[in-house]
């Protein structure tokens, strides 16, 4: 019994060994696994340039001079020298007005005055008389005084008839209504034959100026620290604060304008700064009340850095990010700091440097950290398209 169980024992262990033996050389002929592909990714290197930082602000056109035009004396309207909608210079003649009270006040003035200057002339050689007299002991030195009194009322009476006289003549000239500046006038608000009073609040026309012609612009109070904070950067300088202007329908304005004046305060309403830009406008085609958006070149950054828009993402916290390719070809996630677009790229400020290598295509395959080969790519000065880059290559690099 014990022979029997020595000898199965004996069989088993052959058994065990044979099939290590078969299973060896089957595990060393196995393949090994292959190694997962690179993603490949496009890249833009980012360079330092020049740009000019153009700001877009909305804005309404206003004439340069504008002149309401109301009487000054009162009247009946006799007569309307101008064309509603012509141009007019400095002088024109609008309105006549009814001026027959104001000639006869004219000539009574003209009157009182030629009276006053023959008590004045009446008075001065009783005077004179006088003093001859004084001085012969024939009149007593009251009767002189008296007479000096005299001649000095008479002198002052004269010199009120004078000033009665221009005062009647200046009232005389306002029933004639004069255009004061150069400019276009708009419809009249009366006709012949209405009455108007001096000073009157409501007017008989409007006389506008419109070569040149300004523009008001709105800029936000926050646009403007913002502004004055990247003045501060290195290589950012202060722009030439030329003015294009673009019309209601999308065209651009034939002819650039300049910044002249910044508003000194804040409109508490808007929360915002008037800017005043002034344009010619020789072809009139500008008109007040016009909407319009002004482009102010207000800064210069000379080694500005700009990453395409198809370079930057956002995460969940909603701040920008870029993905970078390093020495080692491994990516390497940025938080950036943006300052404004540019065309279709991002002025960023903090985040990248000079000689970076942003992904901007294939950003979807990978995460921080993946290891990539890369094809070079470049933004399409004209189109502003991400185009590959033949100069120097479009082949996958790696390590």
């Amino acid at each position: 019994m014990l022979s029997r169980f020595k000898y199965a024992s004996s069989v088993l262990l052959v058994l065990l060994l044979a099939g290590c033996q078969e299973e060896a050389p089957q595990s060393a002929a196995a393949p090994s696994a292959p190694s997962a592909p690179k993603v490949q990714v496009g890249i833009v290197t980012i360079e330092p340039q020049k740009i000019d930082l153009i700001t877009e602000l909305p804005g309404r056109t206003t004439s340069s001079l504008v002149a309401e035009i109301r009487p000054q004396v009162g009247g009946i309207v006799k007569k309307r020298f101008f064309e509603e909608g012509q141009d007019v210079k400095t002088g024109d003649l609008l309105y006549e007005l009814d001026d027959s009270t104001y000639i006869s006040s004219y000539k009574q003035a003209q009157a009182d005055l030629e009276s006053a200057n023959a008590s004045l002339k009446s008075a001065q050689l009783k005077y004179e008389r006088y003093t001859q007299l004084r001085k012969q002991n024939n009149v007593s030195q009251q009767d002189l005084d008296d007479a000096q009194v005299a001649f000095l009322e008479a002198t002052a009476k004269q010199k009120g008839s004078e000033a009665a006289l221009e005062s009647a003549k200046i009232n005389l000239d306002y029933t004639k209504i004069r255009s004061p500046i150069d400019g276009r006038i708009g419809i009249s608000q009366v006709t012949v034959g209405a009455l108007v009073t001096g000073s009157q609040a409501t007017v008989m026309t409007t006389v506008r100026s419109l070569d040149p012609i300004f523009v008001d612009l709105a800029q936000t109070s926050l646009d403007q620290l913002k502004q004055r904070t990247f003045l501060a950067l290195d290589d950012v300088e202060k722009g030439s604060n030329k003015v294009a202007l673009l019309l209601e329908d999308g065209t651009k304005y034939q002819d650039q304008g300049t910044l002249k004046a910044r508003e000194v305060s804040v409109d508490e309403s808007t929360g915002s700064v008037t800017l005043r830009a002034e344009f010619p406008n020789p072809d009139n085609l500008l008109l007040p009340g016009m909407f319009v958006r002004g482009l102010i070149h207000e800064l210069t950054h000379n080694a500005a850095l700009l990453v395409p828009q198809q370079g930057v993402s956002r995460d969940v916290k909603g701040n920008p990010i870029a993905y970078v390719v390093n020495a080692d070809n491994v990516i390497e996630s940025r938080i950036l700091t943006v300052e404004r677009t540019v065309d279709n790229q991002w002025l960023v400020t903090d985040g990248i440097k000079a000689g970076d290598k942003v992904v901007v295509e294939g950003s979807l395959k990978i995460r921080s950290g993946s290891e990539v080969t890369t094809v070079n790519m470049k933004r399409d000065s004209q189109t502003g398209a991400i185009v590959a880059d033949n100069a120097n290559g479009s082949t996958a690099q790696g390590n």
